[in-house]
């Protein structure tokens, strides 16, 4: 039996591909999968993705322009019922000081309160959400 960790509502997560520390994210169990804020996303004809983050209580982070292989393009049913067709990249990412293998679609999350959305396929066999609580991470 696999012991399951449990997480809060909101949680910090690392993406070590972007050099991104203590994100900060909202755990979306109605989400399928995981989604980061930025903006300028264009594809190459090498199938590289450029796009620059967006956080602004990371002021280091806000602006920063990455390139990284496109992984896939993806449709994703977004929180307003629209279908998106978006850009994916394949991260390594830090979550409760265990690293994980994660893909991670890239949107303009304008009007969300957190510039990382952490979806169901992640939690999936690993953790259980207690929406009671809020970054348990922390008491690790």
């Amino acid at each position: 039996m696999i012991k399951k960790k449990i997480v809060g509502k909101k949680e910090l997560i690392s993406i070590i591909d972007l050099d991104l520390v203590d994100l900060d994210a909202k755990i979306d169990t109605g989400a399928d999968s995981n989604a980061l804020h930025c903006d300028h996303i264009e594809i190459d004809e090498d199938n590289m993705v450029h796009f620059h983050l967006l956080d602004e209580v990371h002021a280091s982070y806000h602006g920063k322009q990455i390139v990284l292989p496109l992984y896939q393009m993806k449709k994703v049913k977004s929180s307003n019922g629209e279908v998106q067709t978006r850009p994916s990249i394949k991260v390594k990412v830090e979550f409760f000081g265990k690293t994980y293998s994660t893909v991670v679609s890239l949107t303009n999350r304008a009007d969300m309160e957190f510039p990382m959305l952490i979806g169901r396929k992640f939690l999936a066999n690993k953790f259980l959400v207690d929406v009671s609580k809020d970054y348990l991470c922390k008491e690790i």
